[in-house]
């Protein structure tokens, strides 16, 4: 199978009719389609498929030998009517790449495999790359069966709903010597650059907060406006000065997420629980910037007659990745003229990996208008292509 049809036959799993973006949450009807067609695709290449307890898996290349092994590979799940290359575009040019190598001849000296991630974007469980932490250790395991989804649903529910056993931990990694990962690029770097594929330095720190701003219901028509204790007004400006903030420094910060209680159009309300997602420079900047963000929801809070709370779901550090791995990489790849190297504002799977000190790199490919996580998201067939061949160039000077 080429690229070209794998990308067609995993096109409209789990895309909106209405929107044309893709709804694959895990453990959902859609992204277990997913996960069967990856399954199907390393049956079609005689791949051994391993899976482990969360729900991750890896597709083998076997080959006789002690060596580390290679891994690649991406993740199948999207953010909530999110774009098409997210995740999906490692794992299908991680197979084309596999195809490739195999037409050149070639025969790799250590075993490659081609890694799904289940829940890479948090979009159901609220916590970012669920799977590869739970690989890495990186989290709890108790800490992350209690977690929920917006219906309710526990993590361990939705587990045992797919059969998995938790229980049962993971061994995928082991004897895993390196990992590289091919990407969709979220900006327009690339675009800048006019170059097609990219070589990542760096992903910059970032967080998910929650904000949980209190005060007191009542009636919108009979409660004067001087006699209000308003959590929504209290948001507003929060989120106002979280803009102003970021765009002060430099930063990101988005507040993307919100909940509010008891939502009634006639009721000011009781409660209003909202989501930043801040990212930076350094490890410094993002807590500096959180912590400017926060100061002065709580001054406005104090103004209004409202609280505020504020807590840290989750925080990646900054991951610098191995800069001799990018160096052979980036030797590997000089006939193309040589790689780019940028930073991604994106936390990524291979983040968590080179945090849990495999040495990582990733791959981006163009993104045209730059825009992610939307059903705009878009990568032209002829880097799509560029990078499968960056990807086979890059698998091949690891294996041999």
């Amino acid at each position: 199978m080429s690229f070209e049809s794998m990308w067609r036959d995993l096109a409209p799993v789990g895309r909106s009719s209405a929107t044309g973006g893709y709804f694959r949450q895990p453990f959902t009807a859609a992204e277990r389609e997913c996960q069967a067609w990856f399954a199907e695709a390393a049956a079609q290449r005689g791949l051994e498929v391993e899976y482990d307890g969360f729900g991750n898996a890896v597709a083998w290349w076997d080959t006789p030998s002690s060596r580390p092994s290679v891994l690649t590979g991406s993740h199948l799940d999207s953010v909530l009517d999110g774009g098409a290359y997210d995740g999906p575009l490692g794992v299908v040019s991680a197979f084309a790449a596999l195809d490739v190598l195999r037409d050149r001849g070639f025969v790799p000296d250590r075993r490659i495999g081609i890694g799904s991630f289940v829940e890479e974007e948090g979009s159901r469980f609220g916590l970012a790359c669920l799977g590869s932490r739970l690989m890495t250790g990186g989290l709890e395991l108790s800490e992350a069966a209690a977690l929920t989804d917006r219906d309710g649903v526990r993590l361990e529910d939705a587990w045992a709903a797919a059969s998995l056993d938790p229980s049962t931990g993971s061994t995928l990694l082991d004897g895993v010597g390196t990992f590289v990962e091919l990407h969709v690029e979220q900006g327009r770097d690339l675009v800048d650059r006019d170059a097609a594929v990219g070589l990542a330095s760096e992903i910059w720190p970032h967080g998910r907060y929650r904000f949980e701003f209190t005060g007191e219901a009542n009636h919108a028509g009979t409660t004067r406006m001087e006699d209000r204790h308003d959590p929504m007004l209290t948001y507003a400006m929060t989120a106002l000065a979280a803009n102003k903030q970021a765009r002060l420094s430099g930063q990101r910060a988005t507040f993307g997420r919100v909940a509010v209680e008891p939502n009634g159009t006639n009721a000011v309300p009781s409660k209003v629980t909202a989501w930043l997602d801040a990212r930076c420079a350094s490890d410094e900047a993002l807590t500096e910037l959180v912590t400017l963000i926060a100061r002065q929801g709580q001054q406005r809070a104090e103004r209004d007659g409202t609280t505020l709370a504020v807590t840290a779901e989750s925080v990646s550090a900054s991951v610098r990745f191995s800069r001799p791995l990018a160096q052979e990489l980036a030797q590997e790849l000089a006939h193309a003229g040589g790689l780019p190297v940028i930073p991604t504002q994106a936390g990524h799977d291979a983040g968590v990996l080179s945090a849990a000190g495999i040495p990582t790199a990733m791959l981006f490919v163009r993104n045209p208008t730059g825009v992610s996580h939307s059903p705009a998201e878009s990568a032209e067939m002829a880097d799509c292509l560029a990078g499968v061949e960056a990807l086979a160039d890059t698998l091949a000077g690891l294996t041999s």
